[in-house]
């Protein structure tokens, strides 16, 4: 067995009503004064109300900063630690999807340190620690409250990564109550995004270790089973929940066992295109296991029955198929878009998006198979046509 190292957050809470328990955390966190981060969405629909008002109850201060915005830029993750320093705050608390956790992470070690937040991006950069933080995910896809990167959006095209395990939380709570609401679309693209990080945690080429494996196929299990029901009854508590669970086992899969081309593929779509990042996953997933074929057979065979949900006979090329053809069927059945084309990306830009995609070094390294520039063009062209 190869030497691996996992890491993962301290401490999982889960259960119906836990987001108004939050003030008990944060007492044992020795923290009463927070800033409270997530989105305006959340806040009118009701949401944030009672969470706010529970901890209010209890003694918890807090200072709401409802301005996230999907992918969020760094004026986002300025404006929040601004408002936590101006108020004083000596823990951080985010309610909401991946985009209010990356700015809650990386709000609570701007918090910390006089780093400034150009010098955080990358690898283990950060220099200083970070206040207490508490993360409590709203959609069931990202895996953000157990991992330790933030993705912020650098430019009017680019976005970066802070990898630190500096940002893995105190505490992730997981409260199926709060995703009841979310709509079929949001839970049907953030939910193909958590299985593209099962998925891509089993194949990650440098990391992949037998603890990530596992989780992956929990959470790669979970998901498949739910996200049909998730997406079509989206008040069912139970298949809600086991969707939260499925994303988290996900995310702390690869948190460990890093994500790869799908990924890399992906970032430029939402970077021209401001396509919703759990779709563009989507929109290149077969297209790049089919790539992987000739390296990843082997795996996506193994993971064939977790995700058609019977036996699943043959060789290994006859299982790895069914698994394509399956994905290809979920994503159908939640009635998101199939190729690029139906998404609206223009055929004259893929060579633009390759050129860009090549650029995710960070992610690209942990591919099956090793990505060209004319690879990633190819595989971008077939994800662009439907397939004959």
């Amino acid at each position: 067995m190869q030497p691996f190292t996992f890491s993962t957050v301290a401490r999982v809470v889960s259960g119906n009503g836990e987001a108004l328990k939050l003030a008990v955390h944060c007492a044992n966190l020795g923290v009463q004064n927070v800033l409270l981060v997530t989105d305006p969405g959340l806040v009118s629909i009701g949401l944030i109300g009672p969470v706010q008002d529970a901890m209010g109850a209890a003694g918890i201060r807090v200072t709401l900063f409802a301005k996230v915005s999907e992918d969020p830029p760094e004026a986002v993750v300025l404006a929040a630690a601004a408002a936590g320093k101006e108020s004083g705050v000596d823990g951080v608390v985010a309610v909401g999807g991946g985009s209010s956790m990356d700015v809650a992470k990386v709000a609570a070690a701007l918090l910390c340190s006089d780093q400034a937040l150009s010098d955080m991006y990358g690898v283990e950069q950060l220099t200083g620690g970070r206040l207490p933080l508490i993360l409590v995910p709203t959609t069931a896809g990202t895996g953000s409250e157990v991992t330790p990167v933030a993705v912020i959006t650098t430019g009017e095209t680019t976005k970066a990564g802070v990898s630190s395990a500096v940002l893995l939380p105190d505490i992730a709570v997981l409260d199926a109550d709060l995703s009841l609401g979310l709509p079929p679309r949001v839970t049907a693209m953030t939910g193909v995004d958590a299985m593209v990080h099962a998925i891509e945690a089993y194949t990650s080429k440098i990391k992949k270790n037998p603890v990530s494996d596992n989780l992956a196929r929990s959470a790669l299990s979970l998901l498949a089973r739910n996200i049909r029901t998730a997406v079509h009854d989206g008040r069912q508590r139970d298949a809600r929940g086991a969707m939260l669970l499925g994303a988290m086992q996900a995310g702390q899969a690869f948190a460990n066992a890093p994500v790869a081309a799908v990924h890399a593929l992906a970032y430029p779509l939402g970077g021209h295109y401001h396509i919703p990042h759990g779709l563009s996953n989507s929109l290149v997933l077969p297209a790049v296991l089919r790539f992987n074929l000739p390296e990843a057979m082997g795996l996506y065979a193994e993971l064939a029955e977790l995700v058609v949900g019977a036996t699943v006979s043959g060789s290994d090329e006859a299982r790895a198929e069914a698994l394509i053809s399956s994905l290809e069927a979920v994503i159908v059945d939640l009635s998101l878009p199939a190729t690029l084309s139906e998404a609206g990306v223009r055929e004259d830009s893929l060579e633009t998006l390759a050129q860009d995609a090549m650029l995710q070094t960070r992610l690209l390294v942990n591919n099956p198979r090793d990505v060209t520039y004319e690879d990633a063009l190819g595989i971008y062209r077939a994800a662009f046509w439907p397939r004959a």
